[in-house]
C-alpha cells in the first residue's frame, strides 16, 4: 500500500464504500495520499488491509458517509448502488451537508440519475464515474475515469480522481459516466468473443495457440484484452482480474439501456449466450478470460 507522504497536503476525509478487488487498492491510494479514510464493505475481512493501515470501520455505507465530506462508492450491482444511496439510513440521507458522492460502481445509467436528483434536492453534488482497467490498473493507479455529473462536481472531484486514474473525462449530465462505460463494455464483451475464438480457431488447427498469439497481437488484430488476458487463458490462468459475474453485469445493463435507446446490439446479445454458458459451468467467480475456457473444453 505504501507509505503516507510526509509532505502530503491536508486532504479531506474520504468514506470508502466497497473494498474488493479493485476498491482495496483504490482506497489505499487514497491514504498514502494524505485521506483520512472511513470504510465499509458487506464483508469487514476485505477491508481488514486497510484497517491495519489505519482506515476507520463503519458498519454501514451511511455511517460512512457522515463523517467525511467526500464518499466513494465501488460496488457490484445496480441493487447494492440504490440500497447505498437511497435507501433508509443510506449514503443521501446521512451525508453531511455539502457532501460530494461519487459513484465508481459500473451501473445502470437511470439509476445514476435519480441519484443525482435525490443529492440535488438536498444540497449535495454527485457524480457517476465508472472506471475501466480492471485490477492491475486498480493497483497501478491508471484507471480510466468516465464521468458524469455537474462541472462544478467534477473539478470538485478530479483531486481524488486523479489519484486514482490516468484518462479522465467528464462526458456529461448524470447517467453519462455510466452511458461511456456501457460503450466501453460493449467492446470489451464483444472483443472476447473476438479473440477467444481466434486462438480457439488456432488450437484446432493445430497451430501453437501461444505463438499465433504473438503473431498477431501487435497487428489489427490487437487489442488490450487479447495481450493482457490472452496470455493467461492460454496458460490456464483464470484468476479474477475482472469477474464472469459482473461482465454478465454490465452486458445485461447495456442490453437494457439499448434497448431504451431502440438499439439492436446482436454481437453483444452473442457475447451474453456465450457467458451464460460460461455461467452455467459453474464459473462465475473466474475472470472474463474463463470465455476461452469454454472454448477448448467444447
Amino acid at each position: 500500500m505504501g507509505a503516507l507522504r510526509d509532505d502530503a497536503p491536508a486532504r479531506p476525509a474520504v468514506a470508502f464504500v466497497g473494498t474488493g478487488v479493485m476498491g482495496r487498492s483504490m482506497a489505499g491510494h487514497l491514504m498514502v495520499a494524505g485521506h483520512e479514510l472511513h470504510v465499509h464493505n458487506r464483508s469487514r475481512q476485505k477491508a481488514q488491509p486497510l484497517l491495519d493501515a489505519g482506515a476507520l470501520w463503519h458498519e454501514s455505507a451511511g455511517a460512512a458517509a457522515a463523517h467525511a465530506p467526500v464518499v466513494i462508492t465501488m460496488l457490484g450491482y445496480p441493487r447494492d448502488v440504490e440500497e447505498s444511496y437511497l435507501g433508509a439510513g443510506g449514503i443521501v440521507e446521512l451525508a453531511q451537508p455539502g457532501a460530494l458522492l461519487i459513484d465508481m460502481t459500473t451501473s445502470s445509467p437511470l439509476l445514476a440519475r435519480r441519484i443525482g436528483e435525490a443529492a440535488a434536492a438536498r444540497g449535495l453534488q454527485a457524480l457517476d464515474a465508472p472506471v475501466s482497467g480492471g485490477d492491475v490498473g486498480a493497483r497501478e493507479a491508471r484507471l480510466v475515469i468516465m464521468a458524469g455529473g455537474e462541472a462544478a462536481a467534477y473539478e470538485r472531484a478530479l483531486p481524488v480522481l486523479s489519484l486514482l486514474g490516468k484518462n479522465i473525462a467528464l462526458l456529461g449530465p448524470a447517467g453519462s459516466g455510466q452511458h461511456c462505460k456501457m460503450a466501453n463494455q460493449i467492446a470489451c464483451a464483444v472483443g472476447m468473443v473476438a479473440w477467444c475464438e481466434a486462438l480457439a480457431y488456432a488450437r484446432g488447427a493445430g497451430l501453437d495457440p501461444g505463438r499465433v498469439h504473438a503473431s498477431i497481437s501487435g497487428g489489427a488484430a490487437g487489442s488490450w484484452a487479447l495481450t493482457n488476458l490472452g496470455p493467461r487463458a492460454l496458460k490456464g490462468d483464470f484468476a479474477p482480474g475482472f469477474y464472469v459475474k459482473h461482465i454478465r453485469k454490465d452486458i445485461g445493463i447495456a442490453l437494457a439501456s439499448a434497448r431504451e435507446l431502440g438499439l439492436e446490439l446482436p454481437g453483444l446479445e452473442c457475447a451474453r449466450q456465450l457467458y451464460e454458458k460460461v455461467s452455467a459451468r459453474g464459473w462465475d467467480e473466474l475472470g472474463t478470460q474463463a470465455l476461452y475456457k469454454l472454448y477448448v473444453s467444447l
